[in-house]
């Protein structure tokens, strides 16, 4: 009886400081870590936005040669999950082309999957070219 009175009395005091573990994100950008987070997906997608730039802007013969987008210019529209938590995602952006000194060209909507490939693309708007000759 004694041992079990000493086996009990260990466990209690066991169990009655168990103290939580708490953990902390550090985050070591410039921006909240939403902002940081949104910024890294964005550019994680670069590839294949700048896939369906080019595609978009192959056949306008107006089109700047070297245009450009900026992550922080780039809105998510919506993150669609396909298969259930930990499945594949759609992320729908729109994505603002610019040239020269970020002047803006146009408006996308582009569809990638979160693996990197492009699914789909349409064109919004164009606006007018500006030349400084």
């Amino acid at each position: 009886m004694k041992k079990l009175t000493i086996f009990l009395t260990l466990i209690i005091s066991l169990v009655s400081y168990d103290t939580p573990a708490f953990s902390q994100t550090v985050n070591e950008a410039d921006t909240e870590l939403c902002e940081t987070i949104k910024y890294a997906l964005i550019n994680s997608l670069r590839e294949p936005i700048d896939k369906a730039i080019s595609e978009i802007y192959k056949d306008d013969e107006g089109a700047p040669e070297s245009l450009m987008w900026a992550s922080y210019d780039t809105e998510i529209l919506k993150i669609k999950q396909l298969y259930g938590v930990g499945g594949a995602y759609e992320i729908t952006l729109k994505v603002k082309p610019y040239y020269r000194a970020h002047i803006t060209y146009g408006e996308d909507i582009i569809v990638v999957s979160a693996d990197g490939k492009l699914i789909d693309y349409e064109h919004l708007k164009t606006y007018l070219r500006m030349d400084f000759n």
